[in-house]
Parts: C-alpha cells; structure tokens; sequence
C-alpha cells in the first residue's frame, strides 16, 4: 500500500480527479472498484470517488497503481488538445452565466460531461481548450449531468471554487429541479417517491453499471409534481431530488410506472410512442438550479433546447421564460 499526502494545488477537488491528475492510467472502473473493496482510503477510512480532499489529507492506494502509471509509457496529451476551435465556439452558445469563479451552462442533450471510454469530446475538454486559449486555468467540475440529460451545469473557474460551490451539493443545501417528459400520467399528481437504490455491476465489464430499487441500496427520496399533460398518453413532470444518486430521477420514474421518454436503458420499449412524432431521444432536463454563494442565494435556469423544445411545442406546453441568472 501507498501512500500520499495531499498538497495546496489539489485541496477541494474530487477525490477521482485527483487520481486523474496523478495517476492517469488508472481507469474510473478499477478506481471504483478498489474504492468499494476498500483498497483506496481517505486518512484511513472507506470513502467513494466523489469525495471532496483537502490539502494535509493523506491518501492511500494499492502499489499496482504505480505500475500502471509508470514514466516509463508515453506522455499523455495536454486536456482539450484535440479539441477543434468550432466545438469551443459552438460550446459557448450555451454558456448561460460567467465570472471570475464560475461558468454556468445550458448542456445540449447528447454532450457528455467528461471524457472517457468513446468519447471523442466533453464539456470537460472543450472548455480546457477554450482555457488554455485565454491563457486561464481549466475550469474544474462541480457535478454532473448524464450524456443524455440537458440544462444546468455549473463550473469553478479554480479548484478552491470549485470545491466551495461543490459544498453546497453535499450540504443538500443546492436545491436542483429538473423537466420530464413521461409516459402516462401518474394518478396522485404532486407526491414523493422515496425508494432506495442499488448500483450493480452489468456482465464481466466493470464500467457497464445498471441501477436498480433495491431494500439493501442507499436511500433515495424525489419529489415531484404533474405540470401539464398530453390526455392521458404523456405528462410535463417537474423532479427536485432530495438525495442525488446515479440515475435516481430514471429509475424512480420507471418504478412508479411512468418511465421518461427515450429512456430505452431503464424504460425500455414503453419508453418510446409510436409513430414517430417525438424524436426517440431522453426528454430529461435539469431546468433550474438555487444554490448558496457567499453570503447569498443565486439561481440560474436554462431554456429547453433541441428534441425537448420541438416536443414542448408539438404538445402546446407553454415554457415559463426564464428569469435572470445569478
């Protein structure tokens, strides 16, 4: 087992992009499955990838790291270099709110996020070549938002801002609505769904996860209420998570019975209409976002753009216009 204490240039980032930083070579799947066994440690304790460190901590880890991640293999490029100046270009479009600490997107459906397995281009990447073209720091993740999910995202210019706006997700003081389009209508309109979650591992691929309500998962509560409906056929569902599991919103439409539309993974064939008159993609958006930040309350909200707009219209809701951000 090795051993590392953390320093200043890394206080507040997330314990994987840490491993990230470090120990590039070390895949999130083996991270995370080293997280569980309770191979990698914080000061000594368990603790999951999300987990925010700070300068003075130590962290421990098996000595195979090391290996995998030895000088001796190939540098790896610089973050974002591959990314062309029209993704960068075409990104900004979406940029709702910018200062000196922070960058508040609109993220398009079908954008992942981070970089990984497949993934030829992330908000991650675009927006550290559009730093490093500015001469700035890339900016650093404060959450995350599925590929196939749109709407508010939220980013720290540094890693000390990150980590404050981050505070305010693990706190649950962030309070975090989301828009669904879904099949049916529910038959009590304004309730809570409070069903606990369970992450599995799907076949010999550590990477491919499914979840799923479970008695032994971890407990998930979201609130939510119908907006509108089309008949009885689809329902505009408003969604604030209490808890902030993967993929809970999905999976705790489908255990009511009313999964999203486009949601083949968790919905599957009920998840689509027939007919071809909305595009076969998730309807999920992350619509508004209210969080604590020095001292004040600020709140951001992103328009419905792309597949979600065109069914919006198509079904004659009528979309709130969104109020001034931050």
């Amino acid at each position: 087992m090795l051993k590392q204490t953390i320093d200043n240039a890394d206080d507040g980032i997330r314990l994987d992009r840490w491993f990230k930083r470090h120990l590039p070579d070390v895949a999130h799947g083996m991270l995370s499955k080293e997280l569980r066994k309770g191979s990698v440690r914080l000061d000594g304790k368990k603790c999951e990838a999300n987990a925010r460190i700070a300068e003075g901590q130590e962290i421990s880890y098996p000595d195979h790291f090391v290996t995998l991640s030895s000088p001796s293999k190939a540098p790896k490029k610089e973050k974002g270099s591959h990314i062309a100046p029209g993704a960068v270009k075409d990104l900004e479009k979406y940029i709702l709110f910018e200062d000196a600490h922070m960058i508040v997107l609109n993220k398009p459906s079908g954008l992942a996020v981070q970089g990984g397995s497949g993934q030829k281009e992330s908000v991650d990447d675009i927006l550290a070549a559009r730093a490093r073209a500015k001469g700035e720091e890339s900016p650093k993740l404060v959450h995350r938002l599925d590929r196939d999910t749109s709407g508010v995202l939220v980013l720290g210019k540094t890693a000390k801002d990150a980590g404050l706006l981050a505070a305010s997700f693990a706190k649950k003081t962030a309070q975090k609505y989301y828009w669904a389009l879904v099949i049916g209508v529910p038959d009590i309109e304004e309730g809570t769904i409070d069903l606990p979650l369970l992450k599995r591992e799907v076949g010999k691929d550590s990477r491919m996860e499914r979840v799923q309500s479970d008695e032994e998962g971890k407990h998930a509560i979201t609130h939510y209420r119908v907006v509108d409906r089309a008949a009885r056929r689809l329902s505009w569902v408003e969604l604030l998570p209490v808890t902030g599991r993967t993929h809970q919103l999905r999976v705790h439409l489908e255990a009511i019975g009313h999964p999203i539309v486009g949601d083949g993974k968790y919905g599957g064939a009920e998840a689509f209409l027939d007919g071809g008159e909305i595009i076969p993609q998730m309807h999920l958006h992350a619509r508004k976002l209210i969080l604590p930040w020095k001292g004040k309350t600020i709140q951001f909200e992103a328009p419905l753009t792309g597949h979600m707009k065109q069914s919006w219209k198509l079904f004659e809701f009528a979309e709130p216009k969104v109020k001034k951000q931050g």
